[in-house]
């Protein structure tokens, strides 16, 4: 009697585990014939290898992805749950990137600044707002990741200028007007 228990409480955990390894054996062998499949098809006809590229790696994530939901279900965690988790996680990642979207394009534009040099520390640089308006203009005191900073012309009255922090994204969404060196125009 003893063996026959014995046997009944080995028998669902086994079985499981043998139902998770058939998914994973299926899984990788979809994901295997859908990207030979997508070889043949780059093969057979002209398509550029930067559509199959991303194709198979989107197709191998959906399949694995799939694979996963059937593995964690089969150890009782509930869809529900988990499709909740998932669009949570997504929601608050796009409203994330969203959020930060102003940030990282200044970032990325300060680095195309230092590595492009459009201009450098000392130049005098406008930026044009359109055809009949007179935009920002300034000489160049600073450069960091967010802004850009410009010193205004000195007023008559000899006070200093204002310091002007514009944005880096804003230089490559407008044109710019720059001098450098000794040939400065005398008024700005």
């Amino acid at each position: 009697m003893e063996d026959v228990n014995l046997l009944l409480a080995w028998s669902d955990p086994l079985l499981r585990g043998l139902q998770i390894i058939l998914i994973l054996v299926l899984a990788w062998a979809a994901q295997r014939l859908v990207a030979r499949g997508i070889s043949r098809l780059g093969q057979r006809y002209p398509l550029p290898p930067e559509l199959l590229l991303p194709l198979r790696g989107g197709l191998r994530w959906l399949i694995m992805g799939s694979a996963l939901m059937m593995v964690l279900e089969r150890l009782g965690v509930s869809a529900d749950v988990l499709w909740a988790a998932l669009t949570g996680f997504v929601a608050v990642a796009a409203v994330a990137f969203f959020a930060i979207w102003s940030v990282l394009s200044n970032l990325f534009c300060a680095l195309l600044i230092f590595t492009l040099g459009p201009f450098r520390l000392g130049d005098r640089v406008e930026v044009i707002d359109t055809a009949d308006k007179p935009g920002v203009k300034g000489r160049v005191v600073a450069i960091n990741l967010l802004y850009t900073t410009l010193e205004e012309e000195a007023a008559e009255d000899g006070a200093p200028g204002a310091l002007l922090q514009v944005p880096n994204n804003l230089f490559f969404q407008k044109s710019i007007r720059r001098w450098r060196g000794p040939n400065l125009p005398t008024t700005l």
